[in-house]
Parts: structure tokens; sequence; C-alpha cells
């Protein structure tokens, strides 16, 4: 499996406000959760009747091709959970994929674990898997050799950057060799 985070990889949401990276293409999206989101935001700030703006997403078409091809079952791994196969997917050509249902609260990062790992490992169901992400880190890499049987790629992407023919190449890489 290849368990997909939106903002980060494909989404590069760190890159210059101003500067699209080449080859992505600018959307302008209103999902229900963005949406009640912006409208809490508002009214905490004492402007319930002013209109949520859109948030701007950045997708490069080349990416869902991309990812079709790799030697993975494609999985969302990211917050806009089942928004991700309404507004992401089409996007990006690509069919409506399972998700990761985060649950709610979201819990308290442990010793520099992120959030979502445990409940990626507890999806997974002992499964091998890559991931990709912008927040991992070693404490997350960790975390998972010791609870996660089967083999585990962490993988993290650069937010500036997103996913690249680099990341694409080591993700199929890393799935050829599991034999």
């Amino acid at each position: 499996m290849l368990l997909l985070d939106v903002d980060g990889p494909l989404n590069p949401c760190a890159a210059k406000p101003y500067r699209r990276p080449e080859g992505y293409r600018t959307h302008r999206l209103t999902t229900p959760r963005w949406e009640a989101a912006e409208r809490r935001r508002l009214t905490a700030w004492g402007l319930p009747h002013k209109a949520p703006k859109p948030l701007r997403v950045w997708l490069n078409p080349a990416h869902g091709p991309a990812l079709a091809a790799l030697p993975f079952d494609l999985a969302w791994a990211t917050t806009w959970q089942e928004e991700a196969n309404t507004f992401i997917a089409p996007l990006l050509g690509l069919p409506a994929l399972p998700y990761i249902p985060w649950s709610e609260p979201r819990p308290e990062p442990d010793d520099g674990v992120f959030w979502k790992t445990p409940q990626i490992v507890t999806w997974a169901q002992g499964r091998p898997f890559a991931w990709v992400d912008d927040l991992i880190t070693d404490a997350d890499r960790t975390w998972v050799e010791a609870h996660h049987p089967a083999p585990a790629l962490l993988h993290h992407i650069d937010p500036k950057a997103g996913l690249t023919a680099e990341d694409f190449a080591l993700l199929a890489d890393w799935s050829n060799g599991l034999g």
C-alpha cells in the first residue's frame, strides 16, 4: 500500500505563496470541512457574516498517472479524509481511494511521534506499506519499527517541492524490492 498525504506531498503548501512550483496548477477549493473551519475562525474574529475564502491548492496533473503507475494499492492518509476523493482525486485523474478515518479529537503527540502514526499502523493491519507525508520524523520511523511487523517505508516529502521524480523512483524501487 502507498498511503498518501495531500498537503505537502501533493499540494506543496509551503512553497512561496505567489510562486507556484513548475508543473502545478492552482485550484480554489471549498470543501465542507474547510468551510466549517473557516466559518468558526471568522466567527471567533467577530466576522460571522463574511464569506469564507476558498483554500488554494496546487496540484500537478502528472502526479495522478505517475501514482497509478506505481506498484501499490493507493489509499489516503490525509486530514482531507473522504473529501480527498471528492476534491483531489478527480483533479489528478485518480479513482476514489480508501482513506484512513482519523479519530477525533486527535491524539496528543507521544515522545515526538506524529499523531497519525499509530492510527496508520492500526489501519495497515500488519500489511507492508509506504507512507509519504511532510511531517514524518525519525521518531515515527522508530515507533513503526517497534509496532509494525511488516516492512514499512516512511518517506518525508519536502512541503516546498511536493513529490518529485526522485520520490517516485524511490517508492518504485522500495516496492519492487519487496518481491
